[in-house]
């Protein structure tokens, strides 16, 4: 077992961590990131990436993780490939551990661990993502334009993808298994007023359907009569909400109803001083990359003032 000490300790390695670690590392902190499960975070499963500002080709999620996480070493971050299973956040500094046995210690601790969608679980559904299968009409939008699109889902995050494709689509589709809308009123009435969107209620998707061209049809049963039918459409958006990646944290830091970290508003600061959180694990609004990074960035400055004024302190003391 080894113990590594740091200024900052992040955890987490998609956009939030990573923009983290570079500003911590050029303020001589020293960080160290913790990759997690999923190095790079979720534009790592992202193929086609055309609205991160500053590219103006379309570039692959994967590469420009990569680019950051080279970025970030380049300037003095050392990354680690461990997934870490317990942490201590009783004071500063705060202490983490790794699957693999490895303790951190951290001055500050900034936690990105992200989020993941929820998806439905049903054949062909993995096959098909990023072929026609997505859970980002923010992000995949874009490629159906004047295409026919469908949207899986019941509640906010499923009207409000319904209602953005129209940006894009005169055809959008929503489906839903139940013959009511979780969604507030408001958006349900925003909804149901627009020409280019038509709802499909009672119906249970049990596969997506295609082949090497991509998606070519939702198969779905009836809730009520049990029919069975095939919905044709080129783009499939699943939106039954995501899950926030905060089970190490539970009882040690606040979550609202969805799971996601509280934060102060309009900072990164949880309510353990030193402690932040930036990125998809504290934003159930945006969940973009560009926001996830511009959090990050907050993160780093925040933990640099935090031990500024600490250090000050105690040089006075």
């Amino acid at each position: 077992m080894t113990t590594h000490t740091t200024r900052m300790l992040i955890i987490g390695s998609g956009p939030a961590g990573l923009s983290a670690a570079i500003y911590g590392a050029r303020a001589g902190m020293q960080p160290i990131v913790v990759q997690g499960l999923q190095p790079g975070g979720q534009l790592t499963i992202t193929t086609d990436v055309e609205n991160y500002p500053g590219f103006r080709d379309v570039i692959q999620g994967p590469w420009l993780m990569e680019e950051m996480q080279a970025q970030a070493e380049h300037v003095g971050t050392r990354m680690m490939w461990d997934t870490i299973t317990e942490v201590d956040l009783s004071g500063s500094p705060f202490r983490a551990v790794g699957d693999s046995g490895d303790e951190y210690i951290g001055d500050t601790l900034v936690i990105a661990t992200g989020a993941q969608a929820k998806w439905l679980g049903v054949p062909g559904e993995q096959e098909l993502s990023g072929k026609g299968v997505s859970a980002c009409a923010t992000c995949d939008g874009f490629f159906y334009r004047g295409k026919k699109v469908v949207v899986i889902g019941g509640g906010n995050t499923a009207v409000e993808e319904a209602l953005y494709l129209t940006n894009h689509s005169q055809d959008v589709t929503l489906i839903h298994r139940r013959d009511s809308l979780r969604a507030e009123k408001i958006l349900q009435d925003r909804l149901h007023a627009h020409p280019h969107i038509k709802v499909l209620w009672n119906k249970a998707v049990d596969s997506f359907v295609g082949g090497d061209t991509g998606l070519t049809g939702v198969a779905l049963t009836d809730t009520v009569t049990g029919e069975k039918s095939v919905e044709p459409t080129q783009g499939a958006f699943v939106a039954i909400g995501h899950a926030p990646a905060t089970e190490l944290f539970k009882g040690k830091l606040a979550v609202d109803g969805g799971g996601y970290l509280i934060v102060e508003p309009g900072t990164p600061k949880t309510a353990i001083p030193g402690v932040f959180a930036c990125g998809d694990v504290m934003d159930h609004t945006y969940r973009q990359a560009v926001t996830a990074a511009g959090t990050g960035c907050m993160a780093a400055l925040d933990a640099e003032r935090f031990l500024a004024e600490r250090d000050f302190a105690a040089g006075k003391a």
